[in-house]
Formats: C-alpha cells, structure tokens, sequence
C-alpha cells in the first residue's frame, strides 16, 4: 500500500504543480484585460489577439486546475450524507462517486474529446479572424490534458479511499498531511 500511495503522491505533485501552473494565468487575464482597457478607452485601438488571449487562458486556467482542486478536496459536493457521515463512509461515498460518475465521465469526454482535437491537428485549426491566435488545435489539446490529469487524480481519490475503508486512514492521512 505504501509503494501505491507514493504513486498517488506523485500523481497529486503533477496535477498542483499544473494547477499552480495555470493559476498564474489569473494574473495574466488580468493584466492584458487591463492592458485592453487602456487600448481601447485611451488609445482607442484593439487587439483581437489579445482578446483571444484571454478566452485561451480561461480555458486552460479551469482545465489545468480542476485536479489539483479535486486534489485539495476543493470542488463543489452536495453535503447533505457527506458532512456528517464518518471517515469510513465518506471514503465510500467517494469511491461510489469516482467509480459511477468522474470515471466514466472522463471516459466519454476522451472518447468524444480525441476525434475533435484530432481534427484540429490534423488541420492546424486557426482563430477564423486573420489577426486572432492562429493555435485552436493547442487549446483543443488541453481538453484531453484535462480528461487525464482528472482521470489520474480520479485514481488517487479511490485508492485513497480504499485506504481509508480498508483502515488504513491514518496512513493514507499521513500520506496526505507529507504533502
């Protein structure tokens, strides 16, 4: 069990290294939105690239962070068995969750995902205005980044949850507060 938690350990320092990653483009979207503002209000100008720059980020902000939210136990739950239920059940509503829902959910989004991507790349797909971002294929890519890195960190959410059914809590929680 140790040697698989280092594995989920591994997997978790991937997925808040990416979110982390994509948080700073919060700071970007701001800026160039502020940078707009100026443009247009000021200079009375534009630019579509940079408007399209900030759709681009947005996208991959939410995309790159949803695992390392999935991963800080950040996401949005319905609380009305979770809250008060123990260690044990909780994990097991996870595990029910991971296995009915996030899973199999992942998997339709690759499945119908990689034919779409696939066809960008296959094109090069541009921005369809000529002074946009002439690289939809790359963000269309991070539709299947998604669909992995929430699909991994899917995994670390059930085995974590095994662990704690299993009662092995403490050192799954271990595992956890190391990190």
């Amino acid at each position: 069990m140790t040697g698989l938690l280092a594995i989920c350990r591994s997997i978790e320092g991937v997925n808040r290294a990416a979110g982390l990653a994509a948080a700073w483009l919060a700071l970007f979207m701001m800026l160039v939105q502020f940078a707009l503002v100026l443009l247009r209000y000021v200079f009375g100008t534009g630019s579509l690239f940079m408007q399209e720059s900030i759709i681009y980020a947005h996208a991959i902000l939410f995309m790159m962070a949803a695992a390392w939210t999935l991963s800080d136990d950040r996401h949005v739950r319905v609380d009305i068995f979770y809250g008060s239920a123990s260690p044990r059940r909780q994990a097991a509503i996870n595990l029910f969750g991971v296995i009915v829902f996030l899973l199999p959910m992942c998997g339709l989004l690759w499945w119908v995902g990689y034919p779409y991507v696939a066809r960008s790349w296959a094109v090069l797909e541009g921005s369809r205005e000529t002074s946009g971002i002439p690289a939809i294929f790359l963000l269309k890519t991070f539709i299947l980044l998604f669909t992995v890195t929430l699909a991994l960190q899917a995994v670390v959410l059930a085995v974590r949850a095994v662990a704690t059914i299993l009662g092995h809590a403490p050192l799954a929680e271990a595992d956890r507060d190391a990190e």
